[in-house]
């Protein structure tokens, strides 16, 4: 991964939708790292700010937690996907917000999530939350697994040093739309 490359949000939310659990980062009191996993909310098909919000995350938590505690003492956050199947690997850097608007749980609210929450999306536990992306890195192997082991196995035969499996990309505000 000798090249860095300049990516879109929209490429970072393609990367991402078909990663099921992420591990949000948040700081605790004391100033370690936590981290917790968690699924990514995706909008419902159709929704009229699907297009516009490829900078942000959703996430759906119990207000009462130590995560949304965390986040509301220090929204700086940090997200980590990882596919091993297509060996794609995302950290996504932002600022958290707890988000309570009605209509905006309704654009993410699914089955899935109904099933943590007893009284469904009116529960008072129910926190939506918004991540703002400031950064991201991804890192991402196109080539498949004997092709690598090919590269590996000539580079160690060869004395060299691996330079070139995958791309590694970079998704700063400056790559955000509109800028």
């Amino acid at each position: 991964m000798n090249e860095t490359i300049e990516s879109s949000f929209e490429q970072l939310q393609e990367m991402i939708k078909d990663i099921r659990f992420a591990m949000f980062v948040t700081h605790a009191e004391g100033g370690q790292l936590h981290a917790w996993p968690m699924t990514t909310q995706q909008a419902k098909m159709g929704s009229e700010h699907e297009v516009h919000e490829h900078d942000k995350l959703w996430f759906f938590m119990a207000r009462s937690s130590k995560v949304v505690h965390n986040l509301v003492a220090n929204p700086h956050v940090n997200i980590s996907y990882a596919e091993p199947r297509t060996d794609t690997y995302v950290s996504v850097s932002g600022m958290a917000s707890v988000v309570d608007s009605m209509n905006q749980k309704e654009r993410f609210w699914n089955t899935l999530v109904e099933a943590w929450y007893e009284e469904g999306i009116t529960d008072p536990d129910v926190a939506l939350i918004c991540v703002q992306i400031d950064s991201a890195e991804y890192w991402s192997v196109r080539e498949g697994k004997l092709a690598q082991a090919g590269k590996m196995l000539k580079a160690t035969l060869m004395g060299e040093r691996l330079t070139e499996i995958g791309e590694h990309g970079k998704i700063t505000p400056a790559t955000k739309p509109g800028r």
